[in-house]
């Protein structure tokens, strides 16, 4: 058995995921695919994304990925990463488009207006190493407090329930950078451009058995 598929629909980063998962855990079959058999035998799925949301939307219907990713997220270990965590709320503002609504909420753009505490302007998109204040949640095992985590990007999400935020980060104010529920787990920064800390998410995925 599979265990674990990347989900390719062509938007994703998707050999630096699969690199970095062979990595963590060399005896494990990872495929990239956007096979709907493969992906709903899996044990479990990462579904990576980056780009525009309404691309990254478009591309998956157009591959009829919708309902093999909405079924892997209801009932497998199930990792969305950058885009792919995006895509799990309800709506989005880049392209005024609908997400997949497993999570309420939406993603908004950050500010244009952004200053620094020195007073210094913020570029958007937000890119580079920041750090990650987290929650308890067996993904986080064994990675410290504000350990810092590889970010490129313009959206965040804005979740309506509190009670899946699992970490948040800075630029300059608070914005949710990591959610979960139940076997769902969706990361704004890319783990697998994280070095040690991005690796050490990766395999506790891989070890996950919510």
């Amino acid at each position: 058995m599979i265990d674990v598929a990347v989900v390719d629909y062509g938007m994703g980063n998707l050999r630096s995921v699969e690199q970095a998962l062979r990595h963590v855990v060399p005896d494990a079959e990872v495929v990239v695919t956007d096979d709907i058999d493969a992906i709903s035998e899996a044990k479990r799925v990462v579904f990576p994304g980056q780009g525009a949301m309404p691309d990254c939307m478009r591309e998956m219907d157009a591959r009829r990925l919708r309902d093999a990713v909405l079924r892997a997220a209801s009932s497998k270990p199930f990792l969305g990463i950058c885009i792919g965590m995006q895509m799990l709320f309800e709506h989005s503002d880049e392209g005024n488009i609908p997400g997949l609504g497993i999570l309420r909420g939406k993603v908004a753009r950050f500010a244009s207006d952004m200053h620094d505490a020195q007073g210094e302007k913020l570029k958007v998109p937000h890119m580079g190493w920041n750090q990650v204040h987290h929650n308890p949640h067996p993904l986080w095992d064994g990675i410290e407090q504000d350990a810092r985590f590889y970010f490129v990007h313009s959206y965040y999400v804005q979740p309506l329930d509190e009670s899946v935020v699992q970490a948040s980060s800075d630029y300059p104010r608070p914005f949710t950078c990591a959610v979960a529920r139940d076997n769902l787990f969706g990361v704004q920064f890319h783990p697998e451009k994280s070095q040690a800390a991005g690796l050490k998410l990766l395999n506790n995925f891989m070890l996950w058995n919510p």
